[in-house]
């Protein structure tokens, strides 16, 4: 009689709360991006490299440029999460989406499209150039 009247204690999980700073977030984040490309998952992989992530506490802020990329974001974000919780050693990672259609993305086509993307970067191309004698166009 005496057994049934003690009362069950569910044990407690402790969740870890380590700090981290957004440089760990970002290297951490860029490997899991990079997994997935080696996985063969080239979009998502490609999603999470459109723009750079930015720590606010323990909640990352990430910018889309489209609701579509953020669909695809979200049926993948539960494996991102997972994969920060664990690395990064603290389970209050949240993260929030915002679609930004004002996001542009600057691709370089052919050559003459590096060579003037080079120069809007560094005017110094240039001076390269005619130094050398190179011809990018």
């Amino acid at each position: 009689m005496e057994a049934s009247s003690k009362s069950y204690v569910k044990p407690t999980t402790v969740f870890l709360t380590e700090e981290f700073n957004e440089t760990d977030m970002r290297l951490h984040w860029n490997k899991y991006a990079e997994r997935l490309g080696q996985k063969g998952l080239k979009i998502m992989e490609s999603i999470l490299l459109i723009s750079d992530p930015v720590l606010n506490g323990t909640t990352i802020t990430y910018e889309l440029p489209n609701e579509g990329s953020k669909l695809d974001f979200e049926n993948q974000m539960n494996g991102l999460l997972g994969y920060l919780k664990g690395h990064l050693h603290n389970h209050d990672i949240t993260i929030e989406i915002i679609v930004n259609e004002e996001i542009q993305t600057i691709r370089a086509f052919n050559d003459q499209d590096r060579y003037n993307r080079f120069l809007e970067i560094n005017p110094n191309i240039e001076l390269l150039r005619s130094t050398f004698g190179l011809d990018f166009t």
